[in-house]
Order: C-alpha cells, then structure tokens, then sequence
C-alpha cells in the first residue's frame, strides 16, 4: 500500500514537473521579446536572446513615435476592428446555429452544407472580387469592410452548432415558446448563456485573427490614420542600411499586449464549461 502510494506521488511530481517545464518553454518567447523592446538594436544584434531588461524603453519609444504613422491610432483602429468583429462573428454565428438546431425546414440541411462548403474556400481566392466589390461602393479606406464581414463565419457557425447539439435540450425552448416568449427574447435570454463556455473560446480565436490580420487591411487601406498594428510593425523594418530591432520589438509587444487581456477575461468561462461539460450526467 505504502509502495502505491509512493508511485502515485512520484507520478504526480513528474506530471507537475514536464507541465511545468512546458509552461516555462511556451512563455520564454514573449519574455524575450518584452525584454528586448527594452533593449538597443546593438543589444539585440549582439545577444538577441536575453531575460535582462535594458534602459532603452523610451528611446525606443521615440523611435517608434517618431514614424510616419501614430502607434496610438493603429492600436485604436485595431481594438475597433477586433471588438466590432468579434461581437459580430459570435452573435451572428451564434444565430444562425440556433436556426439549424432548434428550426425543422426543408432546406435546413442543404443550407448547413452550403455553410461548409463556404469554409473550404480560402481567403486569398475571393480577396480580389473582394477589393473590386468595396472600391465600387467607396470602403477601400473605411474599417467597415474589416468588421462586417465576420458576420458570415462558417467555421464558427459549425462549432455553435456542434456545441448546441450536445447541450441544448428542445424542450427548454418549447417550454420558453408555451410560456409566451418570443424567438429572439428566448435567443438571447435563455440560449446564449447557455452558450457562454463555445461564445468565449470563439471569442478569443476571432480577436486574435482579427488583430493579426494584415492581408486583408494592407490591400483595403491606404490612408495613414487608418492603419493597423500589424500594417505599422510591418512598416518598422526602417531603410535598407538600418532596422531599429528595439522599436520593432516594441511594436510587437504593443500587438500582443491586447491578446493577454482577452484571453485572461475570457478564459475563466472556457473553465466553467469545461467543468459543467465533466459534471454533465
């Protein structure tokens, strides 16, 4: 028995050990880079690997300020195109996964395979059509065209439906439906917190791949004040004789700062739903 449980905690020791292990391993990258947005580009090219911070933080702020373009407003164009189609891309998608579980129609099948079928094509296929569209109608220097379109997200109208058909009970809406309550009040009273745990890990993919766009918006936008993150921590790289490494690290470190702070409000749901899924008979 002694022995049993001997292994057992020498087991365990070695899971928390590796665990930890990796956890440090996926950390060490963002460490050096927030270490090296304090550091010189002499630093940085003599040991591009450090966990000592350096005293270069506001000369390479300087450097990054000093652009032709303004940090401050690329972060606030990229927080609006993030936020807008994150809320957009979950709500919609969320909908219309609610229409093909709780609605019995004809083509409800056939509409969902469309759905799928949309999800094979790439991006890059349509993005000329795409640009052609928005110049005829004048939003080739407008943040729309990088919001309202995530309202159409194949890949996570599947998910939501996916994670419907495993929680959703009809007679839940039924119930809501002989009690007098309309379709959207019951949507958006009683499904979407039971969506809560898919809402919240959809949430954080959207943002993250909003915010690291950088095809869609260097080919829509021209205008400086319009400019992304990613468009001005592509445009840091500096002249052919010079790149200042210390602002570019900076600039990256200003992208991902934002991904942290979702991804800390967001995850305790993905948490609950993991826990409520384990517990779920």
């Amino acid at each position: 028995m002694r022995s049993l449980k001997t292994t057992t905690t020498l087991t365990k020791t070695i899971i928390y050990l590796v665990c930890t292990f990796l956890a440090l391993l996926s950390i060490f990258p963002f460490l050096v880079m927030f270490v090296n947005a304090t550091r010189s580009t002499y630093e940085i090219q003599q040991n591009s690997v450090s966990i000592i911070p350096s005293h270069f933080l506001l000369s390479n702020w300087h450097i990054l300020n000093g652009k032709s373009f303004n940090p401050a407003v690329g972060f606030l164009n990229s927080m609006l195109i993030s936020s807008g189609a994150t809320l957009c891309a979950v709500y919609f998608s969320s909908l219309t996964a609610y229409a093909l579980v709780a609605y019995s129609w004809k083509l409800r099948q056939p509409f969902f395979s469309f759905i799928l079928a949309v999800l094979m094509i790439p991006a890059q296929v349509s993005s000329i059509g795409f640009y052609q569209f928005m110049y005829r109608i004048g939003w080739t220097n407008s943040l729309w065209p990088l919001i309202l379109p995530a309202i159409a997200s194949p890949a996570m109208v599947f998910f939501m439906r996916q994670y419907l058909l495993a929680t959703l009970s009809l007679d839940i809406v039924n119930s809501a439906r002989i009690d007098g309550s309309g379709e959207f009040y019951t949507f958006n009273r009683i499904i979407l917190p039971i969506m809560k745990p898919a809402m919240a890990t959809q949430a954080i993919f959207t943002f993250v791949a909003s915010w690291n766009n950088l095809f869609v918006p260097l080919i829509l936008l021209t205008d400086n004040e319009k400019y992304t993150m990613p468009i001005m921590v592509s445009l840091l790289r500096g002249d052919i004789y010079k790149t200042e490494y210390g602002s570019v690290y900076l600039g990256l470190s200003l992208t991902v700062l934002p991904l942290f702070v979702i991804y800390f409000l967001l995850s305790k749901y993905i948490i609950a739903g993991v826990a409520l899924g384990a517990l779920k008979e």
